[in-house]
């Protein structure tokens, strides 16, 4: 059994005021006991730059737990590589396995530059596929991006969500070991299902999305930050509980 924290959508951009909601969140899970990581599910900073980056690694570097992190569409992969994951800069697919106690997170970037909606790119859906091929089948399995490849219902966000998803569902079906799928981008918990499998989506950080039977206009500013704490059980199954600050 493992037990991480989810955070997202922290758009970090050298103002007080995404920092200090950033700072809320972490200083609400860095003292929580018996986590085994957390997961940042990218727009990690709102411009892409160095120095926001800077601000990142600060803040992130507080946790005393792995910190898996990968890119949304406001995130630059030349500088996101370098900053956060120790890699050269490069233009390529950030994409990334990483081991958590007994089961591994296949984390993929789905981000087009130069555009806010996203699509797990053909070297990425490959990759994905190598990856599920070479491991070792007794070992559960977390698929992890920042868009979302599912309607949400929130206008907003299916405009920008992931595209192309079909080819990604024919894969995930091929694998039981895939637990659930893990998101971001659309600054609200949520939680449905993909190719089977649970898709959940982590609270945003720096404002919330809402849908249009609230009445309240498509993004709240002044709602709490929020994440999610996830539960992958031995039975393989992923027990969500989101929590508001």
């Amino acid at each position: 059994m493992i037990t991480f924290a989810h955070l997202s959508d922290l758009h970090i951009d050298l103002g007080e005021r995404a920092t200090d909601r950033a700072q809320r969140l972490i200083d609400a899970v860095r003292p929580m006991t018996g986590l085994d990581a957390v997961l940042v599910t990218g727009d990690i900073a709102d411009h892409g730059t160095p120095q926001e980056y800077a601000v990142v690694r600060d803040l992130l570097d507080r946790f005393e737990v792995p910190v898996l992190t990968l890119p949304g569409n406001h995130d630059v992969r030349e500088h996101f590589g370098p900053a956060l994951l120790a890699r050269p800069s490069s233009k390529h697919e950030l994409n990334q396995v990483i081991a958590v106690g007994d089961t591994d997170f296949l984390l993929c970037d789905s981000v087009i530059p130069g555009h806010s909606g996203g699509e797990l790119s053909g070297p990425t859906l490959e990759w994905l596929k190598s990856a599920l091929a070479e491991r070792d089948p007794d070992r559960r399995v977390l698929i992890a991006f920042h868009h979302p490849p599912a309607v949400l219902h929130i206008p907003g966000v299916d405009g920008i969500r992931q595209t192309g998803e079909m080819r990604l569902a024919g894969i995930v079906s091929a694998h039981p070991e895939v637990a659930a799928l893990l998101c971001g981008h659309a600054h609200t918990g949520f939680v449905t299902t993909f190719a089977g499998r649970p898709l959940v989506g982590a609270p945003g950080c720096v404002s919330t999305s809402r849908l249009p039977v609230e009445q309240r206009g498509p993004y709240e500013l002044d709602s709490p930050p929020g994440y999610a704490l996830h539960v992958l059980d031995d039975d393989g199954r992923l027990v969500t509980h989101f929590r508001g600050l």
